[in-house]
């Protein structure tokens, strides 16, 4: 009896994410998927279960990760107003192929919608993460004077994650990185006490 292949099921799981978010999850077949993370298509079902369960797993890793990577912009700015910009100018890849492909959780909603409660479900836990420490960044800058003290810290919270929606669907239609820049400017100008 063939003993299965071993693979590197980080690596697996890492070429799959790429996979899904280039074409998103109903245009990649698990053909594309097998190549992708060269690996098997018994060893795909062994160690994910199906396409979708790899799917979820995949979404899940990129959110987390993305995830990490906006609090940490977000916070390494002493200024909150920084932090803010700093977190909507990490979203632009400088590559042009990159920064085509948006964000896989973005992707995800534009895909499924609501229709998916369990990716729904997985969307709203980061979503509220962001959304939590927004809110305190925000406060911290009314308090020290930088921003606009009438804004309700929650409503501009919301504001900025919509706007980290845009720019990722604007991404993905093609707009270039001195529009992306410019609409980062128009957003934090916003919040600014005047």
């Amino acid at each position: 009896m063939a003993r299965p292949r071993e693979f590197d099921r980080e690596a697996a799981l890492k070429a799959a994410i790429k996979a899904f978010w280039a074409k998103g999850y109903a245009a990649t077949s698990t053909e594309d998927l097998v190549q992708a993370m060269g690996i098997g298509r018994q060893s795909l079902y062994h160690a994910f279960g199906d396409k979708r369960r790899l799917y979820v797993e995949a979404l899940d890793t990129y959110q987390r990760e993305t995830t990490s990577g906006h609090l940490k912009r977000l916070n390494g700015a002493i200024s909150p107003l920084a932090g803010v910009r700093d977190l909507l100018l990490g979203l632009i890849d400088q590559n042009d192929r990159v920064r085509a492909m948006g964000c896989m959780g973005v992707n995800s909603v534009s895909e499924f919608g609501a229709s998916d409660p369990e990716l729904q479900e997985l969307r709203a836990k980061v979503g509220m993460v962001i959304n939590k420490r927004l809110v305190e960044r925000l406060k911290e800058g009314q308090t020290n004077g930088e921003i606009d003290p009438a804004f309700a810290p929650d409503e501009a919270a919301n504001f900025i994650q919509l706007t980290m929606a845009g720019i990722q669907l604007a991404a993905r239609g093609g707009a270039g990185l001195d529009e992306l820049c410019r609409i980062v400017d128009f957003a934090t100008d916003r919040l600014r006490s005047r």
